[in-house]
């Protein structure tokens, strides 16, 4: 999710004390909803071997673009899975024939493994965004966001029976060179946004649908939400969103790897 506001977010506040153990390519350049997005220097991110297998190294810059090309658009939604709103954001893509990204926390993930499995199940990729969704974590230590990172691609894994996160969404943006890079060397490639629907503040579902059509232009990467909440805006705005775009030619795909 953007950040809305600073500090832990909502999953910090709620979930924090049960969540002890968090303590311890191709793009365009233009879009840049987040800092960070150069192959700056850092600290080279190691990791233990976690479950999948080898993993593939991908590049560590905040990817932006689709895979389905200029007209392509990327779905990606954050926070969940929840057992009420993921499977209804799962029945309006598979209606309109979409593949989308969740963007999932760890807490969520293992709370609920049969939502995870679904939404593999219908096709669509899954990302690692953190264990407790700290929006300030970019000013923790390295060791906290490594905790972060990967214990949330271990929940997020085994919950999905297997499958593991092709992508790392920091909460609020909050990238930093080591993240980015630690995220890269577990095969998951950093993942920004270019429109933020603000549907997390629940504007209106005419206020979501306005801030896609006016924002587009600015890059293919929307940002929506199943969880943190009432999300009956969001459905509806998807509703009207997925077949509009449709319409007007765009194809829909996953951000670039």
């Amino acid at each position: 999710m953007a950040r809305h506001s600073g500090g832990r977010g909502w999953y910090g506040k709620v979930i924090g004390a049960a969540v002890g153990v968090t303590m311890l390519a191709t793009g365009a350049s233009v879009w840049t909803a987040q800092a960070g997005d150069a192959d700056d220097a850092g600290p080279e991110a190691t990791a233990p071997a976690a479950p999948g297998g080898d993993v593939k190294k991908v590049s560590p810059t905040i990817a932006h673009a689709s895979e389905a090309g200029k007209r392509g658009v990327n779905i990606t939604i954050d926070d969940g899975p929840d057992p009420k709103w993921t499977p209804l954001m799962l029945d309006l893509l598979r209606q309109y024939d979409v593949k989308a990204t969740f963007c999932m926390v760890g807490t969520q993930a293992e709370a609920h493994p049969d939502v995870v499995k679904k939404v593999v199940a219908a096709g669509h990729r899954l990302c690692d965004h953190t264990v407790s969704h700290n929006t300030a974590m970019d000013k923790d230590t390295e060791a906290y966001q490594s905790k972060q990172i990967l214990d949330a691609e271990r929940m997020i894994t085994k919950a999905s029976g297997g499958v593991r996160p092709m992508y790392y969404r920091a909460p609020g943006g909050a990238f930093t060179p080591y993240s980015r890079k630690l995220a890269a060397s577990r095969g998951m490639r950093p993942l920004g946004w270019n429109v933020d629907t603000k549907d997390f503040e629940r504007p209106g579902t005419d206020a979501i649908v306005a801030t896609v059509e006016r924002e587009l232009p600015n890059g293919p990467t929307l940002l929506f939400h199943d969880a943190g909440g009432d999300r009956t805006q969001t459905v509806e705005a998807l509703r009207r969103i997925l077949p509009r775009l449709k319409e007007q030619g765009y194809t829909f795909g996953f951000p670039v790897r």
